[in-house]
């Protein structure tokens, strides 16, 4: 939370364009849009395999300011962020609420060869065209998985990037694993923990009983700890792809156990050059 304050204080203190802070309703909410849609456009994307849309909502019209939000997961939703709305609008900031191709409001294709790291950063890149962002005004916001998106996305296209905010995620798996093991894990209570080591040995990860421990147990203490789950998370949570969640992250957040399993990006970060 203190990196997120410190980044919506570093946008709002950002050189803006005379009179721009108080850009007229009229103006902020005036998208060009011949059909008016609430800011919503569902992008074309060109993959390996054809083309597909993906959803995306608008807000606001900023020149200098066009912050795109990624999601986690892989194949959660935007609605978890959600919660945006308000500080960035109320900033005055354009941003952009965007479910990734295979998540509940994009297409949602079956072939297996799209949920690839590099696949995704191409389809950021062309999410970024179409929003018409360039290095002037280009801000990267990504959340756990959104997180490792947006450090591929950067390490391929830096020089397309204003800036890049990195929530709740390090730039290596492995590393991740070992801190949920060793160190969040030990916090869990015991039993519970081996019930969920059990059940994970011998991969009953449909097992209602599985996510019935995860959930008070991790999810709970560090996933959002709120007593009351923001209406947002909870449908984020509803609408999940988790054939892609699985394949990519593994079968929950305590640990990454799939594609993204030997991710490790922590040299190659060196080669940034913008504020990170």
């Amino acid at each position: 939370m203190p990196i997120l304050l410190f980044f919506l204080l570093f946008l709002a203190s950002c050189h803006q364009p005379e009179n721009s802070k108080f850009i007229g309703v009229d103006d902020y909410f005036n998208y060009g849009d011949s059909i008016e849609s609430a800011g919503v456009r569902m992008i074309p994307i060109q993959t390996p395999i054809g083309e597909f849309k993906v959803w995306t909502k608008r807000f606001g019209t900023h020149p200098k300011i066009k912050i795109l939000l990624l999601h986690g997961g892989p194949a959660m939703t935007h609605e978890y962020m959600e919660c945006f709305e308000t500080y960035f609008q109320r900033e005055g900031f354009e941003f952009y609420e965007y479910d990734q191709l295979g998540s509940y409001y994009s297409d949602q294709p079956k072939d297996s060869s799209l949920w690839t790291t590099a696949r995704f950063v191409e389809e950021v890149e062309q999410v970024r065209q179409a929003i018409h962002a360039d290095s002037s005004n280009f801000y990267l916001l990504g959340n756990s998985w959104g997180g490792i998106l947006a450090m591929e996305y950067a390490l391929k296209y830096q020089n397309n990037l204003k800036a890049l905010l990195v929530s709740n995620m390090m730039a290596s798996a492995p590393d991740y694993g070992k801190y949920a093991d060793e160190v969040l894990a030990k916090q869990m209570n015991p039993e519970a923990l081996a019930e969920i080591k059990a059940l994970e040995a011998k991969k009953d990860f449909n097992n209602p009983r599985y996510m019935e421990l995860l959930i008070p147990h991790y999810y709970r203490e560090h996933i959002c700890r709120l007593r009351e789950w923001p209406d947002g998370l909870n449908r984020a949570m509803k609408h999940v792809n988790g054939e892609v969640y699985t394949m990519m992250q593994g079968p929950s957040e305590f640990g990454i156990s799939g594609r993204l399993a030997h991710w490790d990006i922590k040299t190659a970060c060196m080669k940034f050059a913008f504020p990170l």
